[in-house]
């Protein structure tokens, strides 16, 4: 419909008959498609005895659409709001042609509506990285051509960068960083790299097949966020009271499993392949949670907590002199 919209507009003066056989239907489908759109959306589309065709009787602004609830608004909303992650990238202007696309299909009530959302909801990212739109635009590129990437790279506290060579298979953002899901071709492994530690980035004219089984989302499956390993960790914290209310509703992993305890505290159970992010969360949540096992990860924390007495100890004494 929105083609014979367009041809109406256009006042090329369609008919049932060269649509019928443009679209390759019967002449009785383009006629209920005019019935339709002249009954329902009430168009007004009248016939030209002399054209031989349909056309406008009057100017129309645009093609009706489907009348959109305020759910749909709200979810229109947070769409535009989630694009200003997308700020300094290769997908900033599709994404806002996208969604000036969609607004330009609702009725000024719609968009008064939008924008009084609009106002009343934001993001507030923490801690963004600054993107390199030159840099994110060659990746892009040699993921959409299947193109291997050569680039330096140093991972953090050393020194010195070593020359990586890689098939770039997966575009990832997590915690406003970007992620790049590769195959290092000298380690035979995938392996992620940060986008904010490559340099010299260059795309070479080899070219790269991504293996039929390979799934970005199957391969963080066991991960909390970025970290992956080859461990098998039932993970187990017991949260009191006031972090369970705090913790209450959140998804940190979709093998997790919640279990309330007499007094309003919990137990937050899940199945992860390495451990160090879970330390890290623990470590924020202080005495709030403790670790009923796996052992490893109790001995993580103890040798964490050790290290910082040792490191904060003697403020304790100074202060006391």
């Amino acid at each position: 419909m929105k083609k014979i919209f367009g041809l109406l507009q256009d006042g090329k003066y369609p008919n049932c008959s060269l649509l019928a056989a443009e679209f390759e239907v019967a002449s009785k489908t383009i006629r209920r498609d005019f019935e339709f759109m002249r009954d329902r959306w009430e168009l007004p589309i009248e016939y030209h005895r002399i054209k031989h065709g349909y056309y406008f009787a009057k100017p129309v602004e645009r093609f009706p659409g489907v009348p959109v609830t305020e759910k749909e608004l709200f979810a229109l909303c947070v769409a535009h709001k989630a694009i200003e992650q997308y700020q300094g990238t290769a997908l900033q202007q599709p994404l806002e042609l996208a969604f000036q696309k969609c607004m330009s299909q609702l009725d000024d009530q719609e968009r008064f509506t939008l924008q009084n959302m609009d106002e009343v909801l934001s993001f507030r990212p923490f801690a963004p990285e600054e993107p390199d739109l030159r840099l994110f635009h060659i990746i892009t590129e040699a993921i959409r051509d299947r193109r291997t990437l050569k680039f330096e790279y140093r991972k953090p506290g050393e020194k010195t960068a070593d020359v990586r060579e890689v098939n770039p298979y997966h575009l990832m953002q997590y915690t406003n960083r970007w992620y790049l899901l590769a195959h290092d071709q000298q380690r035979g492994d995938i392996r992620k790299f940060v986008l904010g530690r490559m340099r010299a980035v260059k795309m070479t004219s080899e070219m790269f097949t991504v293996p039929r089984d390979f799934d970005a989302k199957k391969y963080f499956e066991r991960s909390l966020g970025m970290m992956t390993g080859a461990g098998d960790y039932e993970v187990v914290i017991e949260l009191d009271a006031w972090l369970t209310d705090i913790l209450r509703g959140r998804r940190w992993h979709p093998s997790q499993v919640w279990t309330e305890l007499p007094g309003g505290g919990s137990h937050l159970q899940m199945r992860l392949s390495c451990l160090e992010e879970i330390e890290q969360w623990v470590l924020s949540w202080g005495t709030r949670a403790t670790v009923i096992r796996p052992v490893e990860l109790r001995e993580r924390l103890l040798n964490t907590m050790e290290t910082l007495g040792q490191r904060y100890g003697g403020l304790r004494v100074l202060h006391e002199n």
